[in-house]
């Protein structure tokens, strides 16, 4: 179920890249509720909300639907200043953590629309069901809520990280921007995220991501952030009537899931393990392999050849000699580039 970008007609200038506070405020509340999936800011999390007043602690638990899993659209530019019924349009979608087969474009209004928001949420966790109810009990309050929480946030702690993030976000802006004008849209958007492919026939960029999204930049102009704190996420949103969005990392994780996936699968054969249990001890040739394994060197090749193709063995040279060892390096990183690649 891939996003897909098609490129007929989408020449750079369909393409906009901006800057936005409010989306990486977005991204930095998804860090704070979900730290565990972003390590490398843990700390900075743990120190956050152990600073921060009671009211923001409880903030962060009551809107956590805004930016995790369904990030909230009225963080990204291209919206006006929304009516309270786009209001709890946007909202509602966030509380039922999607939209595939939800209208609730009439929610307020709407009884099968609100009777079809509370049924979505009650099956996800809370505070999904809670701030549903909320919703739809009092909008004009909640969205006053959701208004102060966000205006505590600078307080707390975003005035300080973004016055640090935004030089970093402006650098990346800028490289996609010359990508896009030097290289043409199908390489800037390739360049967002390892696991994307550009295909023919029709032209298309394809990001390998859980949830389905067709974009034409011919039919609508394209918006790309870039996040620091949204990192390794990938994110496209692409809801009617609004421009579509992609929220890509600052930094591109190596390792997309086809590579993760196809690593674990190397290491499911039993005789290419006992080959890497040789070679993690001491580099080996192929002639010696193939003797301690009671295997033809040319079937030790075609497993050493896997290996290597998935930056698994180091090569080196003696002489005529080729060595060939275990990059331990690497195989440690395997646990860490699944998680990275599956959040991707």
């Amino acid at each position: 179920m891939p996003v897909v970008i098609v490129l007929a007609g989408a020449d750079p200038a369909r393409f906009t890249v901006t800057v936005s506070p409010l989306a990486e405020l977005a991204a930095s509340l998804h860090v704070l509720t979900e730290h565990t999936h972003h390590p490398e800011h843990a700390t900075w999390a743990a120190e956050v909300t152990r600073a921060a007043p009671p009211a923001f602690r409880s903030g962060l638990r009551r809107f956590a639907p805004l930016w995790t899993p369904l990030r909230w659209r009225a963080f990204y530019p291209g919206l006006a200043a929304p009516s309270l019924d786009r209001f709890a349009e946007l909202t509602a979608y966030t509380c039922a953590s999607g939209y595939r087969g939800f209208d609730f474009g009439r929610v307020l209004h709407d009884p099968g629309q609100a009777a079809a928001l509370r049924r979505a949420a009650a099956r996800l966790p809370e505070p999904h069901p809670r701030l549903a109810d909320d919703l739809l009990r009092d909008p004009e309050a909640l969205r006053a809520d959701v208004t102060g929480f966000l205006d505590l946030c600078r307080e707390v702690f975003f005035g300080d990280l973004w016055a640090e993030t935004e030089p970093v976000l402006a650098r990346a802006a800028h490289r996609v921007r010359r990508r896009l004008a030097d290289e043409g849209p199908a390489a800037a958007l390739v360049s967002l995220s390892p696991a994307s492919a550009h295909l023919a026939g029709p032209a298309r960029v394809v990001f390998d991501k859980v949830h389905h999204v067709v974009i034409s930049p011919a039919r609508t102009p394209v918006l790309l952030i870039p996040t620091r704190y949204g990192a390794p996420h990938l994110l496209a949103k692409n809801e009617p009537g609004l421009p579509p969005v992609v929220h890509f990392p600052v930094e591109a994780p190596d390792v997309g899931v086809t590579l993760a996936r196809s690593r674990l699968l190397a290491l499911t054969d039993p005789s290419r393990v006992r080959l890497c249990r040789l070679i993690a001890r001491q580099a080996m040739t192929t002639a010696d392999l193939a003797d301690r394994l009671s295997m033809t060197r040319p079937q030790v090749s075609r497993h050493l050849r896997v290996l290597r193709e998935l930056g698994l063995v180091r090569v080196e040279r003696a002489g005529r000699y080729v060595y060939y060892g275990l990059d331990l390096a690497a195989v440690e990183r395997i646990g860490r580039d699944v998680a990275t690649a599956l959040q991707h």
